[in-house]
């Protein structure tokens, strides 16, 4: 059975397919598949011995701004709230630092091969692993729709945010575009 991936933004209507929101609404178990959950122990990528409490703390803290250089205090966010840092209040985003004290500046598509892909799959293989095999066993005998805010699955497509609900179907080997 394959596995889909929607906008939460619009209904699904699916019959006899088990929907999944894996968004930082959705329910428990699912809810920790997103990005803002605090897993904790995250390895920092490019940061030896630094961990995150979740992947969009990784993801936020590294980012640089024309007013702002990396927060370290977004690694230890635990309430999946006040996590994001905005181009309003610190100024356009000049790319992603190559770790806590690293000296280079990454751009977007690097910055998302570098640093957010390896920590979501670090949280997909070390966190999740009951998770990922509910979705298993639930796909072996039903369509399922992930839910996600966004649904590119394209990590070099720029133009949109990148679907994390993407990545674990990416990551449970059964890649389904729609």
């Amino acid at each position: 059975m394959p596995i889909e991936v929607a906008s939460k933004r619009r209904k699904v209507q699916r019959a006899g397919a088990v929907v999944v929101d894996v968004t930082s609404r959705g329910p428990d178990p699912w809810v920790r598949f997103s990005p803002f959950y605090p897993h904790g122990g995250i390895p920092v990528p490019l940061s030896p011995g630094v961990t995150s409490a979740s992947v969009e703390g990784v993801w936020q803290a590294l980012k640089v701004f024309e007013d702002a250089d990396v927060d370290p205090s977004k690694l230890g966010v635990t309430s999946m709230k006040g996590l994001k840092r905005t181009v309003r209040r610190f100024g356009p985003v000049r790319g992603h630092r190559a770790g806590l004290a690293g000296e280079r500046l990454l751009d977007y598509r690097t910055a998302r091969q570098e640093i957010y892909l390896p920590a979501y799959r670090w949280v997909l293989e070390n966190c999740l692993q009951a998770e990922v095999a509910r979705l298993r066993e639930l796909a072996g005998s039903a369509d399922v729709v992930l839910l996600d805010y966004a649904t590119n699955g394209d990590a070099d497509d720029l133009s949109t945010p990148l679907s994390h609900a993407a990545l674990i179907v990416e990551h449970l080997g059964k890649a389904v575009r729609i």
